[in-house]
């Protein structure tokens, strides 16, 4: 999978995530409700190939959402592992009160972290950064930037740094 599908991935995931953290909503809800229309509306391609028209562009969208779920499931599934891996980061912070954003983001990229292995975890840290800037406060960035960075040092991730 490319780059671009993987950060479309991300940002599709971001938002299930906080769909399901925030509305309770099971799974099977989040995906069906998930508009891809919609999404592609209000964003701006990230790279050349999803400038693409037809079937190829929808096909690489389609790939995108697919792995997006991919995120989504797995992070859930091994959500006490890595609440307990934010908990053990977050001084003074507990994760009931994180911003709801912040919170999603973390848990993704703590999930790539561990098990994703093919993705460099400096990337994942990147990619996470970008996501926080994205979505959510002025604050975010330097706040995901710390705590994973933070973890990155104290705990040895599967797969390459680089």
């Amino acid at each position: 999978m490319t780059a671009g599908k993987r950060r479309t991935a991300r940002e599709m995931a971001v938002q299930m995530l906080y769909q399901s953290d925030l509305g309770g909503s099971a799974l099977p809800h989040v995906f069906a409700t998930f508009d891809l229309t919609e999404y592609l509306a209000k964003r701006e391609p990230v790279a050349d190939e999803e400038r693409e028209e037809g079937d190829r562009g929808r096909k690489r969208v389609d790939d995108a959402f697919a792995y997006a779920k991919e995120l989504v499931v797995g992070t859930l599934e091994n959500q006490e592992k890595i609440d307990a891996l934010i908990r053990t980061q977050a001084d003074n912070w507990r994760l009931e009160r994180m911003p709801p954003v912040d919170r999603n983001i973390l848990r993704l990229a703590i999930y790539e972290m561990m098990f994703e292995r093919d993705t460099p975890k400096l990337v994942v840290l990147d990619e996470a950064i970008e996501l926080a800037k994205k979505f959510g406060s002025e604050q975010s960035g330097r706040f995901v930037n710390g705590l994973l960075d933070g973890l990155l040092k104290q705990h040895t991730f599967p797969g390459t740094l680089k």
